[in-house]
């Protein structure tokens, strides 16, 4: 699953990359004075992907529906208003779409804001979206067929820090997860190391135009041994319990999520957590030329700040 709500509460080819293009040859990586668009900036994604692209020289135009109270520009996907001051000159853009790169209205949204980039000079768009998930097809093709002088697909396997951002990390604080997974297993993926790849492709010209590339971990885990994994990071004990995605549908209605919220997640579960995506990409190797980080990292990382710590008994009585 892709960035947004549906990869918050939820992260396919048998072909790891996917030369659309015909292998495109490889053009001058020019980052000298690249000004980048980054939408979705405060977001699980964006966040690292601005911090990789400023590290490696980059003029980062960081985009977001907060805008300039967070020093950045004001984005909307569901405001076209916001769309051209965020996009007038700058060179790249890395798009997040929000909620869900498989929502409904997103491939509509993509194909529309790619297209006005490319009217205003925007010479190359990186999408994120998502391995097996085939709701977010119709949203890359859009991207494809906008007339952009560079597009990459950036398929992503389940973010490692939806443990530790998001809907799951009060379960795990309160010491036990439950979600619609079962026992699927899932190569969890790094956001710093999809940040890494994006930050490469957008730095290397030519090369990976008209591609889609697919990022994962190096090692597959089903979700009880991801928490299983947390717990022996943070000395707690954790319980992982799954539940069928009708059962959590109906826990989401409960919190007041909006029906057509539900019925989307419901599905994007249903189909992305039915064992279509166990396997590893090469993505991470092939793009940066070094394995991706371990979860074990991750979790360690973590473990070490206070996220996933128990809070604290109620004063209530």
């Amino acid at each position: 699953m892709a960035a947004g709500a549906g990869r918050g509460l939820a992260g396919g080819m048998t072909t790891n990359t996917q030369y659309t293009n015909g292998g495109t040859a490889a053009g001058p990586a020019a980052s000298d004075g690249l000004t980048v668009l980054v939408t979705g900036a405060t977001g699980r994604t964006g966040s690292p992907d601005g911090r990789a692209a400023r590290a490696a020289g980059l003029t980062v135009r960081a985009a977001s529906r907060a805008g300039s109270g967070c020093g950045g520009v004001r984005f909307d996907w569901h405001d076209p208003a916001t769309w051209d001051a965020a996009l007038r000159g700058a060179d790249a853009a890395y798009l997040t779409y929000f909620p869900d790169v498989g929502a409904p209205g997103a491939a509509d949204a993509v194909g529309a804001l790619a297209r006005r980039a490319a009217e205003l000079g925007v010479r190359h768009l990186v999408l994120l979206s998502a391995r097996g998930e085939p709701q977010a097809d119709a949203t890359e093709r859009a991207l494809a067929a906008a007339g952009a002088r560079r597009w990459t697909v950036v398929r992503s396997a389940w973010f490692a820090q939806n443990f530790s951002e998001g809907p799951l990390v009060d379960g795990l604080r309160a010491g036990q997860l439950v979600f619609p997974a079962g026992e699927v297993l899932e190569p969890f993926v790094d956001v710093r190391d999809v940040a890494d790849v994006v930050v490469a492709v957008l730095t290397a010209g030519d090369r990976y135009a008209g591609q889609i590339i697919e990022v994962s971990g190096d090692r597959l885990l089903s979700f009880r041994d991801a928490v299983e994994d947390i717990a022996a990071a943070t000395g707690r004990a954790l319980t992982y319990v799954p539940v069928e995605p009708r059962a959590y549908g109906t826990a989401l209605r409960a919190f007041g999520i909006p029906e057509s919220e539900v019925e989307f997640l419901i599905d994007l579960f249903e189909t992305n957590l039915d064992g279509r995506n166990a396997y590893v990409s090469d993505g991470v190797r092939q793009i940066l030329g070094r394995p991706p980080r371990l979860f074990s990292t991750y979790t360690q990382e973590t473990a070490e700040t206070t996220t996933w710590k128990q809070p604290p008994p109620s004063l209530d009585h």
